[in-house]
Order: structure tokens, then sequence, then C-alpha cells
């Protein structure tokens, strides 16, 4: 603000008890930064001591009396090392605004000192008085100076002025600079160390507000919005870690939404009648909730959570009520007593502060006075701790599948078996296994998947295959491979062994063969325990990245061994804002349309689902999440469904969610460290056509470290080196990516809560590889679209040869000389000329991420047949009649393929035909004109001749006949083996 409230806080920082010693020789030298609304103290440092003593006071501005409760003060504590050297991390405190005294009552409080992650080894306690005095106001040239020592608001209070930033004095930001110490990054180990100060700490990282400028403004009347942050100064191991830290930066891409929290532990009563249970009752206007009924413990421990803006009144009240069932009677009810809230003296929690303490509240009631009971009541956001255990008002409650929840698709492997050969086969008994010749095969078997080898030649005493099988595993693995030999003549099985997949041997490239083994054949009936044995080599392939969705939006190309995997160059923050006038998909109670929406985005083997907001058009989610990026030329995918999955049919079975619309962002198009909030329209093709179900706002940033570091990923190839030394065939790569995906479809179906297959097929395009006239369509006019700038130039030569402006021609007849003599300048002034075009063309770059084009897939102009041929299963489940005419269909459309080829291998085979003597006149003509041109060429310059050439090229349309030209008609003549095809 620009203007004091005439307040100050007040803090002594007293001292500390059992601090952990830091500088490896059993003591500490600590040293405390205090932090408050943007301004920054630092005590002196106390030398070797694990229990120092400062009682340094040290005074803060507070600028707006009202907001002060909200604000929370800091303490760190450091371990000061020598110059050049890094300064640990002792522990902090966090104090909410709300528990500050005023002057005369303050006293000295011990405070647990806390970690900073789960791997930071601190202990302690730090001595604190904290208390605030009035003031008078400061006069006019000192408001200046105070002015100067605040620092940037925090992220989630807006900016005040309109370029969203509060200037400092450049003195006073040096001081603050000299005595903020960086934030310290945070690593897998136990030690955690801040970074090097070296002739005082360096100031702490934070991420400064959004800020919008004029442009901006006028992008959101556009319904855009593109927010850049000034400066993250976030190092790279603090990228990796701030994912899991909420309490730094975790919400600042989504709006703070309000809840108020009730948590009810328990309740003491004098007298409980036998067999009866209690439970506790939450009455908010028209909202009223009841807690679990307990019958011996009386402890619920429940938390409640309301939407702060759908309450309708202004007082909760908590009743305890206790239930009596007897066997042949009514359920008789009885109220114990009633607690009551007025929400307006509610107080506030601002994370990362400590959760509110439960507290004991006296019950009125005139039946039975004196019971008691234990809950806490405040009101805080989304951030909250409590937040993700809690019942949910906007969610229909405490159902499993409404919950929010964080997925990861398992973790997939390729298995190669190269089968060699068998031994020793008995492939029966008597005359019968003498004169028969066997036709066999091996089958393996992983789970559900079956592939088989070729068949051997009839008669082979000990078959030799040598041929491999590749197969996709899942962690965790399936018990056993089986691997069987089978006979195609009776149709009966030989023998089969099982290899243990937990012992299978794991190679991360192809330098080390793995070593091959013998296993014994053993028949099914167990009749024979032995019928031959198979010499197998079976290995887990590390090197390859296994690919479990659609190559064009593929968000992970990590190899499987993780050995391999290369350190993240970035992260990726994605806030789920809300959505806006959803169509309704179902009927509630066959009344009237509802939806019950949630979000489901999928980066990487991450896969995050918000919660479900039930019976709204217009929800508001507000949930934040991050990855670690491993490749920027990756894909984030986001889809919309409704949640049908926590109602049951009548049957008993859940119904399936329904899908509302897909949003798809690639990271190579967005800007680093640059904030993009946009809208983006929800697009479902269905049966019926495609149908626009609402928007969905999403806001995302991509945080680079190292600029180096993702300039390399561009020169780097996209699938591991495996994928290029021992390359897979495109028909293997399909089929091993379809077996991908239905195994990663059926691990999170089995997850608990499950995600649904259909939202997983959706999310994954797994039906990508189905031919449909909708897709056929697009792709060709993805063709034309490519091959319209050529075409474009050649229509800008033909209107330059034919002199429709005379003026350009006579350019380029200049343009030609020019080129012809001086041609050393072609290449520079090419690369000059499109060097000048890029940079022309940056103003009109895309400002925002786009999201996938109904116009570019063709879903408006496609008749309703090929939309249900498009939606039709493989195989397909419609009559005959209509298969016979999509057939006849396809055989149309594959008639004008089919002659389009032709003609374009008859071009080529009439070129061969030049040098092959088919047609001995056209190749002598041939000939002797190569005879003459070397002739020609010997005496004429190059350069003149291309001259000449190229005139002639140009000439005046008076001077051309309208009939073909000579060497047109000559190649036209040519011989193809068109006559040749039957």
């Amino acid at each position: 603000m620009g203007e004091t409230s005439g307040r100050k806080l007040m803090v002594e920082v007293c001292n500390a008890k059992n601090l952990m010693p830091k500088d490896g020789q059993g003591t500490a030298s600590a040293y405390a930064i205090v932090d408050f609304d943007g301004q920054r103290r630092r005590t002196n440092t106390k030398t070797r001591d694990l229990n120092p003593q400062w009682d340094e006071r040290l005074e803060f501005i507070v600028h707006d009396k009202d907001s002060m409760a909200s604000e929370t003060l800091e303490v760190n504590l450091y371990n000061d090392k020598k110059t050049g050297k890094r300064s640990t991390f002792l522990g902090k405190v966090k104090i909410s605004g709300s528990t500050f005294v005023k002057s005369g009552s303050e006293t000295v409080e011990y405070y647990p000192l806390e970690k900073r992650s789960v791997f930071s080894q601190i202990k302690g306690e730090l001595g604190l008085k904290v208390w605030y005095v009035e003031d008078d106001p400061p006069e006019a040239e000192n408001t200046g100076e105070q002015k100067t020592e605040s620092a940037p608001p925090a992220e989630e209070k807006p900016p005040e002025n309109p370029e969203g930033e509060i200037k400092k004095d450049e003195a006073e930001e040096k001081k603050q600079d000299e005595n903020k110490p960086k934030e310290e990054p945070q690593e897998e180990k136990a030690k955690e160390e801040a970074p090097a100060e070296t002739a005082s700490p360096q100031p702490e990282p934070s991420n400064p507000p959004i800020v919008q400028t004029e442009k901006l403004k006028q992008a959101n009347e556009r319904h855009h919005e593109v927010v850049k942050r000034v400066d993250l100064n976030v190092s790279d191991r603090e990228l990796c870690s701030r994912s899991g830290d909420r309490s730094r930066g975790a919400y600042d891409l989504v709006d703070r939404m309000p809840f108020l929290f009730v948590r009810v532990v328990k309740t003491k009563r004098a007298k409980v009648e036998n067999g009866s249970s209690v439970y506790a009752n939450l009455l908010i206007g028209t909202h009223s909730v009841k807690t679990k009924s307990e019958s011996e413990s009386k402890d619920w421990d429940q938390v409640f959570a309301f939407d702060k803006e759908g309450l309708n009144s202004t007082s909760l009240e908590v009743s305890v009520w206790s239930v009596e069932e007897k066997e042949g009677e009514e359920k008789k009810e009885s109220c114990l007593g009633t607690v009551s809230f007025d929400l307006q003296e509610v107080p506030k929690r601002v994370p990362p502060d400590s959760p509110l303490a439960p507290q004991w509240y006296s019950m009125d009631s005139e039946t039975t006075p004196g019971n008691e009971l234990m809950l806490a009541v405040w009101i805080g956001t989304q951030a909250d701790e409590a937040f993700q255990e809690a019942w949910l008002s906007d969610s229909g409650g405490l159902i499993a599948e409404t919950r929010a929840k964080v997925y990861l698709s398992p973790k997939l492997w390729y298995l190669r078996l190269t089968v060699i050969q068998t031994q020793d086969l008995q492939l029966g008994s008597g005359s019968e296994a003498k004169f028969r010749n066997p036709e066999l095969y091996v089958k393996a078997q992983l789970g559900a998947q079956v592939f088989k080898t070729g068949r051997t030649s009839p008669g082979s005493a000990n078959p030799t295959w040598n041929e491999e099988l590749v197969l996709v595993a899942a962690e965790p693995f399936e018990p056993f491979l089986v691997i069987t030999v089978e006979d195609v003549s009776n149709s009966k099985t030989v023998g089969h062994a099982k290899v243990h997949v937990a012992t299978i041997e794991r190679r991360t490239d192809d330098k080390t063969e793995p070593k091959s083994r013998w296993f014994n054949l053993s028949s099914e009936d167990q009749s024979r325990s032995y019928t031959g044995r198979i010499h197998v080599r079976v290995c887990l392939e590390g090197g390859y990245h296994v690919i479990d969705e659609a190559a064009h939006v593929t968000s992970d190309v990590r190899p499987s061994a993780k050995q391999l995997a290369k350190p993240p160059i970035g992260l990726l923050e994605v806030g789920i804002r809300g959505a806006a006038n959803l169509l309704p998909v179902k009927t509630n109670d066959g009344t009237q349309g509802t939806t019950d929406a949630f979000v489901v985005a999928k980066y990487g083997p991450k896969w995050v689902r918000t919660r479900t907001i039930t019976d709204r058009f217009n929800p508001r989610w507000n949930e934040q999440y991050t990855w670690d990026v491993y490749d920027p030329c990756t894909v984030l995918t986001i889809g919309v469904f409704d949640n049908g999955r926590y109602k049951r049919g009548e049957d008993g079975k859940p119904h399936r969610d329904c899908r509302l619309g897909k949003v798809r962002v690639r990271l190579s198009t967005l800007e680093t460290n640059r904030v993009y909030v946009h809208s983006y329209s929800l697009v479902v093709l269905l049966p019926g056509g495609a149908k626009r179900m609402g928007e969905l706002e999403i806001a995302v940033r991509f945080s680079c470290s190292s600029w180096l570091s993702l300039m390399q990923a561009y020169a780097s190839p996209i699938l591991p080196r495996m994928h290029y030394v021992r390359p897979l065939g495109p028909a293997q790569q399909d089929i091993l990516r379809q077996t991908a995906m239905k195994i990663v479809t059926a691990r999170l179906a089995r997850s608990e809560p499950a995600l649904g297959q259909e939202v997983v097929q959706f999310m994954l395009d797994s039906d990508t590889h189905m031919w449909g006239m909708r897709r056929s369509k697009a792709n060709w006019f993805r063709v034309v679209g490519c091959l319209s700038r050529a075409a474009t130039l050649l229509c800008w030569v033909d209107r330059i040869r034919t002199w429709v402006h005379p003026p350009t021609t006579v350019l380029v007849h200049m343009l030609l000389a020019a080129i012809l003599l001086c041609p050393y300048l072609v290449l520079p002034t090419v690369f000059m000329y499109a060097f000048l075009i890029l940079l022309l063309r940056f103003r009109y770059r895309q400002r925002m991420p786009e999201n996938m084009d109904p116009r570019m897939s063709y879903v408006d102009m496609v008749s309703l047949d090929e939309l249900d041929e498009e939606f039709d299963g493989f195989p397909t489940t419609r009559p005959p009649e209509v298969v016979k005419i999509r057939y006849d269909r396809v055989r149309a459309l594959a008639g004008r393929v089919q002659t389009l080829l032709g003609d374009v291998a008859a071009q080529g085979e009439r070129l061969e035909a030049l040098f092959s003597w088919r047609d001995p006149r056209a190749t002598g003509i041939f000939a002797l004109l190569c005879l003459m041109m070397s002739l020609v060429f010997y005496a004429v310059p190059f350069r003149g001749f291309v001259l000449v050439a190229g005139f002639y090229y140009l000439r005046h349309p008076r001077f051309r006949d309208d009939m073909p030209s000579i060497p047109a008609n000559f190649f036209r003549r040519l011989p193809s083996f068109s006559d040749q095809i039957m």
C-alpha cells in the first residue's frame, strides 16, 4: 500500500534451544531471518552455540490493520558458515497474524522448529515475543522512505497499481538483497543446505505477481489472456521439488476459493443408554449434514467443507443426537445439546499456518445439561491440508468416486523372447509318432498377450526357428511367461515351460546379448513330466520407451530403465480453473437436466483427476497440479467428463462416464516462464454429429531453469537409442502400442476409485488406428493444405511467365541476369530474404497455444452415416445391408486412389524407359540429343545457356504456341508398364 496504518509489529528473537549441529563439529552458528509483509530483518550470528541467546528486537511496519490477521510472520534459522560456503538450514517457524497480541500482553513463547521438507534433519525450539503497538501516522516526508522498505505483495493478493508491481528505491533494494539468503534446494538426502553466501546471504527467490499490460487487456476481450512472470528465480534442484512444496507458490495459477471448515472430533455425555448411538448434525441454512453414528467410542473426527459462496445463512448450528433402537419399537432420537457459531466471527486460516486445534464447547440443552463437544471451525481455502479429506458440499459429500485423485500408469517394459530351437521332442507313442510329419510352432503367453512364431517345415526332427517375439510387460509383473510348443497337424500341445518373469535378465543396450537358457517341456495333463526341451533367449529391454499413447500426442519418451533417464529440464504447472456453459447430459430424478463434471489431465505417467462438482453448469475447481518435463516437444492432454460412476444403476453397477470434450496443449508452443490463461471450447464428436458442450478455462506455465538444456533437447533424438540401433517394424510397433494401451486401461480401471475404461481410452486416443471416412478426408485436406504453398508459388511463376503484370516480369528478367553475373550472391540473398520474412511474421505469431480445430477435423462436413461408421466397433456390428453399402463406398474411394497411384508410377517408368531401350527409337533420339548437348555445352558457357533458356521460358505469350511443347509430347509417348498389368 502506498500509506501506512500507524501500527508497528515488534518481534523479539529471544533464544533457541537444542538446535541440530550443522557445522560438522557438533555445534552450529545460528542467525535468524524474519519476514513479514514483504519486509525482511536479520539478527546477528551466535558462533558455535546450540542454545543461542539473541534478545534482539526487530521492528516491522503494518501497512493495513484489517489484513494483518491474514498475514504470516516467518522466521528461518540458518547456520552461518565461512565466506564462500553454503549456509545450512536449521528450521523455521510460521505464525499467523491472528495470534498477534497488543503491547503489554506479550510473553515469551517457544515454537518447535518445522522442517522444510521430509528429508530435513531439524530439531529444537525458538523463543519469540510478538506484539504490535499503535503509533501516530507518519509524516508525508517519511512515507516515501517507509514505502521503499516493503517488498512486492504476496501472490494471492492482487497488485494495486496498473503495472502490478511496487517499485523500490535502489539503495533500500540493495540493502534488502544483502540480508536475503537464497532458498535452499531440496535434495534426496537428509542433509539440506541453503545457497551460498559470499559477503552476506543472497536474496531468497519468490514468484512475483502476475502482470497485465494494455496488450493483455486487449487479448482478454478476445477471451485470451497471456500473463508473463517477471522472473521465476528457480534453481535446478528447486525446479524439481516445487511440485511437492504446496506452501510456496502452490495455487498461484488459480483463484483461492473460501471454504468453511468444521472438524467434529468427539463428545462427552453424562449417561448413555445401552444399545444407543450418537451422531452430530451440522446445520447452515438449508445445508444439513450428519456425521457417522458411533455407539461406543463416540469419536467421529470428521471434517466438513462448505463452499462459502453457496452458504445462505450467517450462523452454524452443531447438534448431537442420541439414537435408541429396540426390537419391535420405532427408533427414538433425542437431542443431547447444541452449539451455535456466528460465521462473522469464525477465524481465518492461511496455509502454511499450523492447523487449528479443536476445543471443548459446552452444549446448550434443557434435558441433558453438562454435555460437551470437541470441534474446530475456521475459514480456509482449497490449499488447506484438511481439504483433501473433508466432506465437500460442492461434490455431493464424501464419495470416493467424486474425490480428487492422482494416478500413475504402470511402468512398462518390452520383453524380448528369442526362440532358437527344440530338442528331444516326444510327439507321441508308437508308430503314430514315427510316421507322422509334425508341423510345429511356439506360442508365448504373458497374461492376456499371446504371440506365435512361424511354422517349421514338416518332418523336422529338431526344428529351429531363431525368431524373436516382443511382448509388453508391466510392473508389477505377471508371475510367469508361458512358452508352449504346439503341433498344427493334430492340434495338440507338445509341451510347455514356465519362465519366472522376476528372474529374467534386464539389459539397457544391445552391446551384451542375454544368455540363452534351456527349459524342460512338460505335458499339460501331467501324464508325462518330460516331453522335450526348448532353447530360448529372454530379456527385459530397458533401452526402449514403451509407447502407450498415440504417436502424435505423446507426452513421455523416457526409456524404461531408470538409469538411462535424463534429469528434467523444466516444470509444467497447470491450473484447472473452471468451466462455463456446460450442457446437461443426464436427468436428475427424471425431471431436469444436470451435469456432474470433473477434469482429467494426463502428462507422462501421471494422471490427475479433479473433484466432481455436482449439479452445476458453471463449476469452479481451482485446482493446480505440476509435472516434471523431460522433453519440450510433448503434449499435455486435458479431458472433461460427466461423472456417472458415483451413482449406481438398478443392477448395482456404476454408469459410464460421459465425455464432454478434450483440450491438448503442446509444450513447444509455450514460451518459458509465462502464464497462459485461456478458455477453450469443448467439442465432442457424437454419432449425431459434433456438439459444443461448453468451455474449459485453464492456466498453464512451463518453467525452465536452463535455456541451454532446453536448446539441447531440440538437437537430441526423440526416442531412446535402442529405437534406432534395433528398430521395431511399423506393424510391430502398432501392435505393441495397442497392447500397452490395453494394459494401462486395465490397470487404471482396477484402481480405487477406478479411472473408467472410457476415460482412459478417450485420453489416450486409442481409436486413432481405426479407419474412418472423416479422418481420411481430414488428412486429405491436410495434404492439400501443405501443397497449396507450392501451388501458390507455381501460380505466381505462371503469372510472371504470361506477363500478367509486365513490370514484375521485367524485374524477374533483371534478377535472372543478376544471378548469372553474380552467382556467389545467390545463397546469401536467399537466406537474408528468409530471415527478413521470419522477422516480419514474428508480430503475427500465435499468442495462445492452439487447441483441436473442429474445422480442420472435418466434423461439420460429414454425413451421419459416415459418423456411424466411425463409431462402429471392430469387427462391425451393423446389419449386412449397411455393411454392403459402406463396402461399396470404400471400393469406389479405393478405385480412385488406385488410379492415382498407377499414374504416379507410370511417370517414373517413363523416365526409366529413356535408359532401358524399351523403345529403341525414343532411346536413340535421346542418345543423339545427349551427344549434341554435350558439344553445345562444351562450346557455349553454362551461364549463357541458362540465360537464354530463362529468357525463352519467360517469352511473351504472343511468341508461344497453344499446343504442348515437343519435350512434353516426347515424354508422354514413352512406354510404361501399365500395359502389362492384368
